[in-house]
């Protein structure tokens, strides 16, 4: 039975996309300029976004590549992971997480996700390491999801108690603190220490499509050079440094990064404090307007971190509800709000289930919070009308499908 309760009604007439990236005339006059300068891949501007970006999160040195998924590859590379070796990751996350073990014949070995955060469980992962199989166990990926860090205390001291490589997957994180450090800082007592970003559209800083790898000196330069054909000179330093020789070192990847990106990058960094001030103040927003409702868990930030706020994971209380995650999809689209679901768990995809015989149920945290999930809009451009939409759409939608007792 529905309740009508008190109806909401959003009256948006048009529609709230659920992504867009926060570009404005800085961007675009550094864009012009490097188009003008006539060098436009990999070159000086590369080189002065990696300083830039190793400032922000407090490491020195970063490799600026085309992607995230290229940053955690690269650093899987470099640490000499490969067959006959195991990776510990979340199922709570884009595929490519767990592609990237894929491609060099490791195994993926998923563990379940703690309910609060959502994030990587540091006691599951502590005792999923303890069972024997046939892989060496090599290296732990975390992944911060939604921007909120994962417990890193505790994920290192179990990469440390085990000789475990740690590669964070941050592609959620930049601007994140944890115990007041910065994602992107590494502990350099590891065995191998790596943290990726994504600089895609959607992400809290963008150049359109790139990623960083922060890591230890030696990480990033074998990185670097499995970056661009494994050569040992890019083609900055051969066209501009007055030598033409170079030689292959690895078969390598052609995952560089280029000066236009760099151009988007250097202008985003000037504005980052900016843009996550915005992320957070929409979340607060949200929050104070939705954590009261029992039909609805909106997610937290814990004491001990600074949260990115790349999404808004809302969870539904299906039992309260008279009608199902779809529908409540479905109704705010018909209220001209659009929303997204993060993420579809990796055990549950096709190629996963098939390969490993991973059921829903094997992962049950991961599978039941997957089943409740709707991410509401969260980014930059968003005005305080579109928060309220928002917010209006989904007390209307809660109002007129919430289930009496």
């Amino acid at each position: 039975m529905s309740g009508t309760g008190d109806s909401v009604q959003s009256g948006r007439l048009s529609r709230l996309p659920f992504a867009k990236p926060t570009i404005g005339e800085e961007e675009i006059a550094e864009v012009v300029s490097a188009l003008r300068s006539g060098w436009i891949t990999t070159g000086p501007r590369t080189k002065l976004f990696e300083e830039q970006f190793s400032a922000e999160v407090g490491n020195d040195p970063a490799l600026a590549l085309s992607s995230g998924t290229a940053a955690m590859h690269l650093a899987l590379v470099a640490m000499d992971i490969g067959p006959e070796d195991s990776v510990f990751t979340s199922p709570m996350t884009f595929c490519s997480t767990v592609h990237v073990i894929e491609h060099l014949g490791a195994r993926p070995v998923l563990v379940d996700i703690e309910p609060e955060t959502l994030n990587i469980d540091p006691s599951a992962l502590s005792a999923a390491i303890e069972v024997p199989t046939s892989e060496r166990p090599a290296a732990i990926m975390p992944v911060h999801y939604a921007g909120h860090p994962c417990n890193m205390s505790a994920i290192v001291q179990v990469a440390r108690a085990a000789n475990l490589c740690l590669v964070e997957d941050a592609a959620h994180a930049f601007g994140a603190r944890y115990n007041d450090r910065p994602v992107g800082q590494i502990d350099k007592d590891l065995p191998g220490h790596a943290v990726c970003f994504s600089l895609y559209a959607t992400k809290n800083i963008t150049t359109g499509e790139g990623g960083v790898l922060t890591s230890t000196p030696r990480v990033v330069d074998a990185a670097r050079e499995w970056s661009l054909h494994g050569m040992n000179r890019d083609a900055w330093r051969r066209y501009a440094g007055g030598s033409w020789r170079y030689d292959v070192l690895h078969p390598g990847f052609k995952y560089n990064f280029t000066d236009l990106q760099a151009a988007l990058g250097i202008a985003q960094l000037r504005r980052h404090r900016e843009l996550k001030k915005r992320r957070k103040a929409i979340a607060c927003s949200y929050t104070e307007a939705l954590e009261e409702m029992d039909e609805l868990q909106t997610p937290i930030a814990r004491g001990d971190v600074e949260h990115a706020w790349h999404l808004y994971p809302l969870r539904l209380n299906l039992r309260k509800l008279t009608i199902s995650r779809a529908q409540f999809i479905e109704e705010l689209h018909s209220r001209n709000v659009d929303t997204s679901v993060h993420f579809i768990p990796v055990h549950e995809h096709r190629y996963y289930k098939q390969k490993y015989g991973w059921r829903p149920e094997d992962f049950p945290v991961a599978h039941t919070e997957f089943m409740r999930m709707v991410s509401l809009p969260i980014y930059p451009l968003m005005t305080d009308e579109d928060v309220s939409d928002v917010v209006a759409a989904v007390k209307d939608t809660v109002c007129k499908n919430r289930r009496l007792a």
